[in-house]
């Protein structure tokens, strides 16, 4: 994910981010089937959306966080 990605995602809601969470889990998951089906040749997407799944968590993460302190 690029700087611009991740910024536009600390702008968004805990919702919005939790569906886009479940699409990349999704997304993963078909991956993996790709790849031992042989049919994905790009064998670093499984790692690049992992990535992106750790991310997005680390954002949801620091929401909740910034959350109970405001509370």
């Amino acid at each position: 994910m690029k700087k611009k990605d991740l910024t536009d995602l600390r702008n968004k809601k805990i919702n919005e981010l939790e569906k886009l969470l479940s699409k990349k889990r999704n997304e993963l998951i078909n991956t993996y089937a790709k790849i031992k089906a042989g049919q994905e040749k790009n064998l670093k997407k499984a790692k690049n959306i992992r990535r992106d799944v750790a991310q997005i968590l680390t954002i949801i993460r620091e929401k909740e966080l910034l959350e109970k302190e405001t509370k």
